[in-house]
């Protein structure tokens, strides 16, 4: 509102009285009202007022207000905050129900609800209000009303609360059902992959352990195969070698044989009485003329003396053998034989 009007609004202005009656008014002018907090009687009657702002309910100053022959059809939620009104009338307006905050207007005195068409049990409550008495009784069968239906309201949020919480406890309920059994089916899925890396990690450790089987087993074929193989091979080497020590042996033998029967011709021929037979005869003079030869040849001191020492040695076997003649007579004559020669031989 411009100034001139606040200047007007303060000529409506009587003590602590303000009257906006039959002024025409639509809307009630809230910011202008604020500003004069020691009105507390404020007339709104014989306007043209259909609701009011909830800014309204801010002027918790006012103890007594006429909204009287007015076009309301319905109060603010917040009319309880009005907490210091004392009287309220409500004649001749268009109001089937009143806020359930209305229970909170602990002040109220004075009530008149007449000519509204108010919903039956509200209806019944309000009763008449003709004069003080009716309009005081109206006050209190209202408030009593309304606070039975503020009970029934907070029974209603509780009721709703509860149910809400109901639901959101099974919600949560659900939810932490619903956790549970994604962390179980998790922990089975963990459980699951566990077992099938182990059975892959057994068959795994199995598979090597066959293989490695199979490799022992072909390493011990191949081993048992080249084994046989140089085993043939060795046989088919040492073959030659064998009968060629064979034959060296049995050359060696036939030598040795031969070397022994010479030197007991030799024996016999030298140092038995069968010296003057006519078989022993070149046998000696083949002896005697080797020696004389040795004796001969223009040698090496060293030899010399060697084959002297071998004339010296070779005598005194000889008188060995002779005095030994009558056992190498018997069988067992090759094997004294074999020995004679031997030292023949060597020396």
């Amino acid at each position: 509102m411009s100034k001139s009007k606040v200047l007007n609004l303060k000529d409506k202005i009587d003590g602590n009285e303000m009257d906006l009656s039959l002024c025409n008014l639509t809307e009630v002018p809230v910011k202008e009202l604020a500003a004069f907090p020691k009105v507390t009687v404020l007339d709104l009657s014989c306007n043209n007022i259909s609701s009011l702002p909830l800014e309204f309910c801010s002027l918790s100053h006012l103890i007594k207000v006429d909204l009287s022959k007015n076009q309301l059809t319905v109060l603010p939620d917040d009319l309880g905050r009005l907490s210091n009104l004392q009287q309220l009338d409500l004649y001749n307006n268009k109001l089937t129900i009143l806020p359930v905050s209305f229970s909170q207007l602990k002040n109220l005195k004075w009530l008149d609800l007449k000519d509204n068409p108010l919903e039956i049990n509200l209806a019944k409550a309000a009763g008449d209000c003709l004069d003080e008495k009716q309009c005081k009784q109206c006050a209190v069968r209202v408030l009593q009303h309304m606070r039975i239906l503020q009970d029934e309201v907070d029974k209603e949020r509780e009721r709703r609360l509860q149910k809400e919480k109901e639901l959101e406890k099974k919600k949560e309920a659900k939810q932490r059902e619903r956790e549970a059994k994604e962390r179980e089916a998790r922990k089975r899925e963990k459980a699951e992959e566990k077992e099938r890396k182990r059975k892959e990690y057994n068959a795994h450790i199995a598979a090597m352990a066959v293989q490695e089987q199979k490799n022992k087993r072909k390493e011990e074929k191949r081993r048992r195969t080249g084994q046989a193989v140089a085993d043939k091979k060795a046989a088919v080497e040492s073959a030659p070698k064998a009968q060629r020590h064979t034959l060296i042996g049995l050359l060696f033998k036939l030598l040795l044989l031969l070397l022994l029967g010479l030197a007991g011709v030799v024996g016999v021929c030298q140092l038995t009485g069968l010296n003057d037979e006519a078989m022993c005869v070149p046998v000696n003079s083949a002896v005697g003329d080797g020696l004389s030869w040795v004796r001969e040849q223009k040698v090496d001191l060293k030899v010399r003396e060697l084959v002297q020492e071998v004339d010296i040695r070779a005598r005194e076997l000889l008188q060995k053998l002779s005095s030994l003649a009558p056992q190498l007579l018997k069988p067992l004559v090759p094997t004294a034989t074999v020995t004679e020669p031997v030292e023949t031989v060597e020396n």
